[in-house]
């Protein structure tokens, strides 16, 4: 039975005209009664509606924004934004490197959401100066909220609703957290390859961690720390979504990239790990990056590490 989460039902956006289309609920439980799950049906069947059965788009909105809250909370204890920075900052470093020197860089956060990992690394300035951060989601709501947060903490980055594929500006790094396991099948090489033809020269993509364990500690974690049955049941199905090792460097086997994963399987303790990330350099920066992250160069592996 195909996992869905319930937050990528209950909204959809188009990607190139940024509209939202209303989404009726009956569609909704009918699409997760085919799927044999009766308890996002009914998580689902509470959401109010308007007379013609479509759900209400402001609701829908407080909940997404109530549950990325409880979701910041979470990367917070995670230490998301420290796990990011230590790929990042010597990424920046070799970039750096082998640029034009006082050349100005531009991070983009595919899917940022209330822009946790952007505001942090403004807040903390940690990746040093002459790097315009970015966040792009294509909910107009979690945008917004993430730009209102940004003013009030008056940090020096910008959200936008749009696909970050068509910004008008182009990305150095494309990063992202949480964000692969949305793309099932052939979506997810598309997704990368899309990065790949840009002019981009790195993406670094957080995603969870596929191991035996991953189901059962994400649904102790979420019971434990997330109050909406929403953000319970999607953490849980995103656990069981989590692409392989193989899986994501095989996606990323692109011309022109070379892919990497950071602490596979096998290298890392399954108790410890919640996050991995996936990594595309074009390969030019691949020894001033490893130069740059030292002794923990050893923990990035590529497709050849799975070759038969």
């Amino acid at each position: 039975m195909p996992q869905f989460e319930i937050s990528d039902l209950i909204t959809v956006t188009d990607p190139r005209s940024l509209r939202r289309a209303p989404v009726r609920r009956d569609d909704v439980l009918r699409t997760l009664a085919e799927a044999g799950n009766r308890r996002a049906a009914r998580i689902v069947g509470t959401l109010p509606v308007d007379g013609d059965g479509v759900l209400d788009p402001a609701a829908v909105d407080r909940l997404l924004i109530g549950v990325h809250t409880e979701l910041q909370r979470l990367s917070e204890e995670m230490r998301i934004g420290e796990r990011v920075l230590h790929l990042l900052g010597p990424l920046l470093e070799a970039i750096r490197e082998t640029a034009e020197p006082g050349a100005r860089l531009r991070l983009v956060d595919i899917g940022c959401g209330l822009g946790y990992l952007v505001r942090r690394l403004a807040a903390t300035r940690a990746l040093g100066p002459g790097v315009e951060l970015i966040g792009v989601d294509l909910d107009a709501a979690l945008a917004g909220e993430a730009a209102r947060l940004a003013q009030a903490e008056g940090l020096d980055c910008r959200f936008v609703h749009a696909n970050a594929f068509d910004l008008p500006e182009a990305a150095t790094v494309y990063v992202s957290t949480g964000v692969l396991h949305h793309f099932r099948g052939p979506a997810l090489a598309e997704f990368l390859q899309a990065q790949a033809a840009s002019s981009a020269v790195a993406f670094c993509h957080f995603d969870i961690a596929a191991t035996p364990i991953t189901p059962l500690g994400a649904w102790v974690f979420h019971r434990a720390r997330m109050r909406h049955p929403l953000g319970r049941h999607d953490g849980v199905a995103s656990a069981r979504r989590a692409h392989s090792d193989e899986t994501l460097l095989h996606a990323a086997d692109i011309p022109g990239i070379r892919p990497l994963v950071y602490e596979p399987r096998g290298l890392a303790n399954p108790f410890c790990t919640t996050l991995r990330p996936l990594l595309g350099i074009r390969p030019h920066l691949e020894e001033p990056f490893r130069r740059a992250m030292g002794r923990a160069s050893r923990r990035l592996v590529g497709p050849e590490r799975f070759a038969a």
